[in-house]
């Protein structure tokens, strides 16, 4: 009996077999404020994007750039919390049909308690988790608690990580690996290092299953060199969260939709 595709598998799969890449911007839910979240989330489902991530803002995001800390902190000062954000996503169900990631921390998930979290994240309808500061061994011991929720916990992979443990990491991340093309924080880069594509083959070699870059995709020209390497999917997150900033108020969902409109013709 062959076992059922998750919903973020079943993207991979579809968008291998249209031979493209799934894009798969990043945002931060609350900025500008929780509605204005809703309606970019239904933009960027209307313009191409394939699975979204979706920041929970967080006081000490250590991987963010400054663009994402900046958004983070806006978000805060709307008194934007975890139990608000699925609120939010819960009420969207009906009209989502695009995975929806959540991206915390790991402080957040375990002052709730990582079996609340993961049932009120499923409930609300998210498809996965990216935690980038949770230890590899706990990490391990919390992905199949969360797939019994139908929840993918995605882990990373950065350019230092030594061979045998991007193969332990390749072997144990659900649904894709995620491939930080940089060491350091997000942010736009002008151009990608080229031994991003070396990385991309060595995770393949691994047995990885789907691969997806983030951190440094700045735009169209990026998500196509990105797919020249091989990647099956581009994760673009400051420059959009960029562009929602500088929106004016009320045309955040419609930036947003013609960024991502943009990058799709890029991704195929």
């Amino acid at each position: 009996m062959t076992e059922q595709l998750s919903r973020i598998e079943a993207v991979f799969s579809r968008t291998a077999q249209e031979q493209r890449m799934a894009l798969m911007p990043f945002l931060m839910a609350g900025d500008p404020d929780l509605s204005a979240t809703a309606e970019v989330l239904l933009s960027l489902q209307a313009n191409g994007a394939d699975i979204v991530e979706l920041g929970i803002p967080y006081t000490d995001p250590l991987a963010d750039g400054p663009v994402i800390q900046a958004a983070a902190f806006r978000a805060l000062a709307q008194k934007t919390t975890p139990a608000k954000v699925i609120e939010m996503l819960a009420g969207l169900k009906d009209q989502l049909s695009m995975p929806v990631i959540l991206f915390t921390y790991t402080n957040p998930l375990l002052n709730r308690g990582p079996e609340r979290f993961f049932a009120e994240a499923a409930a609300a309808g998210a498809a996965g988790l990216v935690v980038p500061d949770l230890p590899l061994e706990e990490a391990e011991r919390l992905s199949p608690l969360a797939a019994r929720f139908g929840l993918d916990l995605v882990f990373l992979v950065a350019p230092t990580t030594p061979q045998n443990r991007m193969k332990r990491i390749a072997e144990s991340s659900r649904g894709f690996t995620y491939l930080v093309s940089v060491t350091g924080v997000t942010g736009e880069r002008v151009k990608l290092q080229d031994r991003v594509a070396t990385l991309v083959s060595d995770l393949k070699a691994c047995n990885s299953g789907p691969v997806a870059v983030g951190f440094g995709i700045s735009g169209p020209e990026q998500v196509l060199q990105v797919k020249q390497w091989g990647a099956d999917g581009a994760i673009v997150g400051s420059a959009l969260v960029k562009r929602i900033a500088a929106a004016s108020p009320g045309n955040a969902a419609l930036e947003a939709g013609e960024f991502c409109r943009q990058l799709r013709e890029a991704a195929g």
